[in-house]
């Protein structure tokens, strides 16, 4: 499988659950450090197959990103917002309808079937 967000070399990598919680073309929750973070695994993408990714809806306000649909639009993965459906790029965060909105996203990685985000 491989790895991340933003493949960086950070000091710090803390396990938030293993492998076989994933579920194929789904989102988990995870809690990191206090956040709530929405992990998309997408067995079969091009470039990585798990991303990392604010649960936290900032049009509704809810934690409901992990519920989102997954789908690509233009070539880029990305997650619905479920309750006003607002499109959010996986790898960057970036909200395609909103510029000025953007959800924040870790790096992610597998390590001996434990998932692992990286913090600064």
């Amino acid at each position: 499988m491989s790895q991340s967000n933003t493949q960086r070399n950070l000091a710090t990598w803390k396990s938030v659950c293993k492998e076989t919680d994933l579920v194929s073309n789904s989102g988990v929750v995870v809690w990191l450090d206090g956040a709530q973070v929405a992990l998309f695994y997408l067995p079969g993408a091009q470039d990585q197959t798990l991303y990392a990714i604010d649960n936290h809806d900032p049009e509704s306000g809810a934690n409901v990103i992990g519920r989102g649909l997954v789908g690509s639009i233009k070539g880029d993965l990305v997650v619905a917002a479920p309750i006003y459906k607002q499109h959010y790029r996986l790898h960057d965060g970036q909200c395609l309808e909103a510029p000025h909105q953007r959800l924040r996203v870790w790096p992610v990685r597998l390590s001996g079937g434990v998932v692992e985000l990286g913090v600064d």
